[in-house]
Order: structure tokens, then C-alpha cells, then sequence
């Protein structure tokens, strides 16, 4: 049996728009980022002489739904496009840029047309802040979206029964492993002591798979007078991935030992404001995936930006008091890059709807997104 190609769609309430996409997540190459493209099917008759857009938006919202004062959102539109697909200002054969397009338009018919967007480098990907137990409303998020509508014109307010909502993700995958190795070291040197701490923290690579433990190891040789104690080590993001042996260095000697951090959201189910990898809805997710950044733009990029660290902590005691010794070092936090398929795609196409009715127990609300992500 030929393999086939998952099409998704969803209707609008009054039937006048239907949106078909090949795909809800669009990878950030870095050089590039994977164009958003796709298919709108009209009914006439239903429009009664108005014309359609299709739109595509990033917002970036900073405070809870419920947190609104006196009308002004906490949201910010970081990109905003919209485009008019019917009547179409362009020959269809303009509009067409990918092979899935031209699939889709020979199967829906001459009602069907093409809208075609392309990201810009300086936004950020999708990610959310993950809301505390009793929080209500939208939580904090860079999010994506497409949304088909009809009007007399852009401009006017958008009737809910006349437009299609889908939640889409802009990604990014890990890129070729190096063979940089993350090392910080430094020489302490303190009141009272002729001879100083030196200290190492490496890691044993600079990037690490969602699920995979992250491995340190601690050089630690104390010539210094000081005691050294109370020694931990934490991955920091939004979270605090706390390992603490209570090891100590007396002053003469030396530790070298391994260390294991687990970066896992099961770990931190109940933290409010960790960071996550943006999700689509009644889909799970993970700890937020590490942002790449082209230099060149980085300054201009807004939203939310994730890296991790680990820090090595310790308490020098002495004589003369006590001082706080640290060292950092970064690391990346990705999912690995899927394996290339076949540059053919299958001749056979099945269409899934968006909404997933088949969940039981779910409540969908009234606001036009909520079985658009499914």
C-alpha cells in the first residue's frame, strides 16, 4: 500500500471558508525558515460578494488573560500579514509554490486557491511559560496562527461563523553535533591564603536531547587555606535543576567527580513560569527547546529567548569568614533533527479534520480556536 499524505482542514461555522495545510509545524533552519503555505476552499454562495483573506500572525503575550487592565491587553503582535485570496489579485499558477498546492488545488476543485507566507528572521519560536495550579485564561506565549476570514474589506471586525483559526509552530531541530566541549575553570584566590582554589566544571558535549540527562564533571584541587563545602550544582532556565551531595573539599586536597542533572518537565509539573516548548492543543510537550539565533538579528529579535546554563556552587570557609564560589558554563537543550524522507511526496492524500471530536470530556468554549488545534 502506497504510503499516504495527512491533509488538515478545518470548515468554517457558516461553511463559507475551509482551510486545507499539509502541516501545523514549520522548521526554523536558521539560514531559512520553512514557508507557510496552503489551501483555501470558498463557497460562493455563502460569501454573497465579499472578499477573503487569510492572515498570519506571531504574538507575543507577556500577562495572563485575566491579568487585563482597564482594557489594555498584555499582548503584543510581533508580525502580522494579511493577504486577499478571493477574488484573487494574481493568476493561481502565480500563487502556487509547492507541489502540495498543486495537489490540492487539482482535488478541491476550481474553488479552491493558494495563500503562500514567509517568516522573517527576527521572530522567536514557539514557546509558552507553563501557568500554576489556579491560574485561568491564556497563559504567556509566543504563538503562531492562521486565520482565513471573509469581509467587505481587512479592516472591518471579524465575524466568528465566517472564519477559521488554526494554531500553527514555528520549530527548531538541533543542528550537526560538534565537537566543542563546554569547560569554564578559574584560579580563586583568597585574604589570608598564599595558595589559591582552582576549579573546573565541563560538560561532556554542548547539546542535549529532550529526555537526555545532562553529564558534569568537577575538577576541584584546593590548595587555598579554605574549607571548601556545601557543594551543588543546578541547571538553570526558569526552573532550578538542583543536585546536592554536601560534598566538601578540605583545604589540601582535591574532588574530581560526575555529576547527572535531569532536565524533565515531569520533574516540575507544579512550577509556575517554567518555560515549554509551544504546543498544540491536548498535545503534550517538554522543557523549552534552546533558541538559535542568527548574530546579525539578534537585537532585533522580541518574544521570549530560551538558553540554559549549568552552575557550580560552593561555600570557601575560613579563618576570616566565608566567601561564595561559582562557575557557569552553557549547553543546549534541543530535539534531534528527524531524518530526511524521500524528496517524493505520496500521490495519495487523506484529509483529518482539526477538531478532535473523539476526545472525550472536552469541553470546547464559544471563541472560534478551540477545536481549531487539535
Amino acid at each position: 500500500m502506497s504510503p499516504k499524505h495527512v491533509v488538515f482542514k478545518k470548515v468554517s461555522r457558516d461553511k463559507s471558508v475551509a482551510v486545507y495545510m499539509a502541516k501545523r509545524d514549520f522548521v526554523d533552519h536558521c539560514d531559512f525558515v520553512d514557508p507557510v503555505d496552503g489551501v483555501i476552499v470558498i463557497d460562493p454562495t455563502q460569501l454573497k460578494g465579499k472578499k477573503v483573506y487569510v492572515m498570519l500572525s506571531c504574538t507575543f503575550r507577556y500577562g495572563r488573560q485575566d491579568m487585563d487592565v482597564m482594557g489594555v491587553a498584555f499582548r503584543r503582535d510581533l508580525f502580522v500579514v494579511t493577504r486577499q485570496v478571493y477574488p484573487e489579485l494574481q493568476d493561481k499558477e502565480q500563487l502556487t509554490h509547492t507541489k502540495i498546492q498543486q495537489k490540492l488545488l487539482r482535488k478541491l476543485g476550481d474553488n479552491a486557491y493558494p495563500f503562500f507566507f514567509e517568516f522573517p528572521d527576527n521572530l522567536p519560536c514557539s514557546v509558552s511559560l507553563q501557568p500554576g495550579p489556579t491560574d485561568e485564561g491564556k497563559k504567556c506565549a509566543v504563538e503562531f496562527e492562521v486565520k482565513a476570514f471573509c469581509g467587505e474589506n481587512q479592516d472591518e471586525k471579524i465575524e466568528k461563523q465566517s472564519s477559521v483559526r488554526l494554531t500553527i509552530r514555528k520549530i527548531q531541530f538541533s543542528p550537526e553535533n560538534t565537537a566543542v566541549v563546554p569547560v569554564a575553570e578559574m584560579t580563586f584566590e583568597f585574604l589570608m591564603s598564599e595558595k589559591p582554589l582552582h576549579v573546573k566544571l565541563s560538560l561532556s558535549k554542548e547539546t542535549f536531547y529532550h529526555g537526555e540527562p545532562v553529564k558534569a564533571n568537577v575538577e576541584i584541587n584546593n590548595s587555598s587555606s579554605r574549607n571548601i563545602k556545601d557543594i551543588s550544582l543546578t541547571g538553570f532556565l526558569c526552573l532550578c535543576l538542583y543536585v546536592s551531595d554536601r560534598d566538601s573539599v578540605p583545604s589540601g586536597t582535591t574532588l574530581k567527580k560526575d555529576y547527572t542533572l535531569y532536565p524533565l518537565l515531569a520533574y516540575n509539573k507544579e512550577r509556575r513560569g517554567i518555560a515549554l516548548d509551544g504546543r498544540l492543543k491536548h498535545e503534550d510537550t517538554n522543557l523549552a527547546s534552546s533558541s538559535i539565533v542568527k548574530q546579525e538579528v539578534l537585537k532585533e529579535v522580541q518574544g521570549m529567548l530560551v538558553s540554559y546554563k549549568v552552575v557550580l556552587k560552593m561555600i570557601a570557609s575560613g579563618m576570616v569568614g566565608s566567601s561564595d564560589v561559582s562557575l557557569e558554563v552553557p549547553f543546549k537543550l534541543m530535539h534531534p533533527k528527524p531524518e530526511q524522507g524521500k524528496d517524493s511526496e505520496p500521490d495519495d492524500m487523506v484529509f483529518e479534520d482539526f477538531k478532535r471530536a473523539y476526545l472525550k470530556g472536552v469541553v470546547y468554549g464559544d471563541d472560534d480556536e478551540s477545536p481549531a488545534e487539535a
